[in-house]
C-alpha cells in the first residue's frame, strides 16, 4: 500500500543516513583530535583511568625537575668534598716536612694557614640555590617519586641526604642526663695525669731489682723491651753495691729510650718516660750464680693515663668532654651517624687543638676491642681530669665539626707537629668519606631521574594505547562512511521521489 501521508522508505533511509552522518563526525573528530576517546562521553571508564594517569604523568614530571635540583645541589657538595680532601693531602705533605726540625717551620706554618684557608673558603662557596650540604648536621630530602597504592591513595618517596660538616666548628654540650652506659674509667669523677717519671709495675710496686751476693762469677743478661745489655763472667764486682752501679752505668749508656736506671745501694731502680709504651724488663743469670736477683723481671707502667670507651651506640647530640685542671678542655659532640670511633679520634682532635706541649695523645683499640684514649702529660705538676658525657635532651648543643682543629694546627714545635700528623690523617678521612657519600647518593639519584624518564614514556605509551586514534583504521573508515554517506543521500533522494510516482495512478 503506498500513502502519501507516511513514507517508510524516507524514514528508514533518513535514519540511516542519520546514523552514517553521527560516524562521519566521530570519526572526523578522531582524525582531528588524534584521539578515540576525547571526552568522558566516548567512554567513561577509560576516560577516568586515562586522567589519573595523566596527573600522574604531570607529577612525575615535577619529580624530575626535583631530581635535577637534588642531583646538581649534591654534585656541589661531592666536588667540594673532593677538592677539601686534595687540599687536605697537600697540607699532610707540608706537616709530614715538618716533622723534621732542621727547617723553616714557621714557613709551613705559612703555607699550611693558607691552605686552611682556601679550604675555609671552599666550604663556605659549596652550596647550590642557597643549599649547602657541607655545613651543618640536618638531612635534606629530594622528592623521588610518587607510589599509587591499590586504593588509590598517593605516598611521596624521599631520597635522604646526609650532610657531612666539613666545616672547623668547635662542639659545645648541651644539658642532659649523664650517660651511664660508657667505661668506668670514663665516668670517673676525676683522674690525675701523673708528672713524674714512672717506676711502677702497674699495681702500685716500684719496679726495682735488688742485688745480693757477689756476682764476680756470674753472667747477667738484661733485656729491656727489647734491647739487651750482656755482662759476661767477671763483668761485675763481688759487692752487690758496685756491682749494681756498674750495671746501671752500662744500661744507661745504652741510651735506650725513656728508660735510666739508678743504684740505690744495690738496689737497680728503673724509671721510664715512655708515654704509651709499657716496658717489660728480664734478667737472665748464669755463671757460679752466687749472687741472688730479688727479681727476675719487672714491668715499667706508661706515663699515660688509658681512657676506654665501652662499645655503644653514639646518638645525635651526645656530648664527651675532658677538662683537665692545667685549663685545657676539650669537648666532642655527636652528630647524626657518628659512632665510638668517632667520639675518641674526636676528643683527641680537641685535646691536640689547645696546643698545650705538655700533653700528647694517642687513639687505639684495647684487647676488647674496645676505643681507648691515652694522655699523657709531660709537665712537672700532675694534672686533674674531670670528664662529663651526657646526652641532649633540650636540643641546645652545638655539634663538633667534621674538620674541627683545623685551624688550630701548629708545626712551628715538635709537639704540634707530631701531634698534626695523626689528626690530619682524622680529617683526610672524614673528608673522603663525606665525598664517597655524596658520590653514592649522587649515583642513587642518577639511576632515579633514569628511571622516573622511563617510567613517564611508559605511563605516556599506555595512556596513548588507551585514548588515541588508530590513524589507519580511521582513515579507512573515513572512506568507507563518506561513501556510505553518498549512497544513504541517494536512498533518501529516491525515498523522496516515491509520492510524486502516485500522481500517475490519477492521470
Amino acid at each position: 500500500m503506498s500513502s502519501i501521508l507516511t513514507n517508510t522508505s524516507a524514514m528508514v533511509a533518513l535514519q540511516t543516513l542519520k546514523g552514517i552522518n553521527s560516524n562521519l563526525a566521530t570519526t572526523q573528530s578522531e582524525i582531528s583530535t588524534g584521539k578515540s576517546v576525547g571526552s568522558a562521553k566516548d567512554n567513561a571508564a577509560v576516560w577516568a583511568i586515562s586522567k589519573v594517569m595523566e596527573s600522574d604523568v604531570k607529577g612525575f614530571k615535577g619529580i624530575s625537575d626535583s631530581l635535577a635540583l637534588g642531583e646538581s645541589t649534591v654534585a656541589v657538595a661531592r666536588q667540594a668534598s673532593e677538592t677539601i680532601t686534595d687540599l687536605l693531602t697537600e697540607m699532610k705533605g707540608k706537616i709530614v716536612a715538618a716533622q723534621e726540625s732542621n727547617v723553616d717551620r714557621v714557613k709551613i706554618q705559612d703555607d699550611i694557614v693558607a691552605l686552611r684557608d682556601q679550604i675555609k673558603s671552599v666550604v663556605g662557596a659549596a652550596q647550590f640555590n642557597g643549599l649547602n650540604l657541607i655545613e651543618g648536621m640536618d638531612s635534606v630530602s629530594v622528592l623521588s617519586s610518587l607510589d599509587r597504592q591499590s586504593d588509590g591513595s598517593v605516598n611521596a618517596s624521599q631520597i635522604v641526604v646526609s650532610r657531612q660538616d666539613l666545616t672547623m666548628t668547635d662542639g659545645s654540650l648541651g644539658t642532659g642526663a649523664g650517660l651511664t652506659d660508657l667505661s668506668t674509667n670514663v665516668q670517673s669523677t676525676s683522674t690525675t695525669l701523673s708528672a713524674t717519671a714512672i717506676r711502677d709495675d702497674g699495681a702500685g710496686t716500684p719496679a726495682d731489682i735488688s742485688l745480693a751476693g757477689d756476682f764476680s762469677g756470674d753472667s747477667l743478661s738484661f733485656n729491656i723491651g727489647g734491647t739487651t745489655v750482656s755482662f759476661a763472667v767477671g763483668d761485675l764486682s763481688a759487692t752487690n753495691t758496685t756491682a749494681a752501679q756498674t750495671i746501671a752505668d752500662a744500661i744507661n749508656a745504652a741510651q735506650i729510650e725513656g728508660i735510666t736506671v739508678a743504684n740505690n745501694a744495690g738496689t737497680l731502680e728503673f724509671s721510664s718516660t715512655r708515654d704509651f709504651d709499657q716496658t717489660t724488663i728480664s734478667v737472665t743469670q748464669g755463671g757460679a750464680s752466687s749472687g741472688t736477683l730479688g727479681a727476675g723481671s719487672v714491668m715499667l707502667d706508661q706515663r699515660a693515663e688509658t681512657f676506654t670507651f665501652s662499645n655503644v651506640t653514639v646518638n645525635e647530640g651526645d656530648g664527651y668532654q675532658f677538662a683537665l685542671s692545667n685549663g685545657v678542655t676539650a669537648t666532642y659532640v655527636a652528630s647524626n651517624g657518628d659512632t665510638m670511633e668517632d667520639v675518641v679520634k674526636g676528643l683527641k682532635v680537641a685535646i691536640d687543638s689547645e696546643n698545650n706541649a705538655d700533653l700528647t695523645t694517642k687513639v687505639s683499640k684495647n684487647g676488647s676491642d674496645q676505643w681507648i684514649i691515652e694522655i699523657a702529660n709531660d709537665n712537672a705538676t700532675d694534672a686533674t681530669v674531670t670528664i662529663t658525657a651526657n646526652d641532649d635532651v633540650n636540643g641546645n648543643a652545638v655539634q663538633t665539626g667534621g674538620l674541627s682543629g683545623l685551624d688550630n694546627i701548629d708545626v712551628t714545635n715538635d709537639a704540634g707537629a707530631s701531634a698534626a700528623l695523626d689528626n690530619i690523617e682524622t680529617m683526610i678521612q672524614t673528608s673522603i668519606e663525606a665525598a664517597a657519600q655524596f658520590g653514592s647518593v649522587a649515583s642513587r639519584i642518577e639511576t632515579q631521574a633514569s628511571f622516573i624518564s622511563n617510567l613517564t614514556d611508559s605511563m605516556k605509551a599506555g595512556i596513548g594505547s588507551l585514548v588515541d586514534a588508530d590513524m589507519e583504521e580511521a582513515s579507512a573508515r573515513l572512506q568507507a562512511l563518506q561513501t556510505q554517506q553518498q549512497l544513504g543521500i541517494q536512498a533518501l533522494s529516491i525515498a523522496n521521489q516515491q509520492p510524486q510516482n502516485i500522481l500517475s495512478l490519477f492521470r
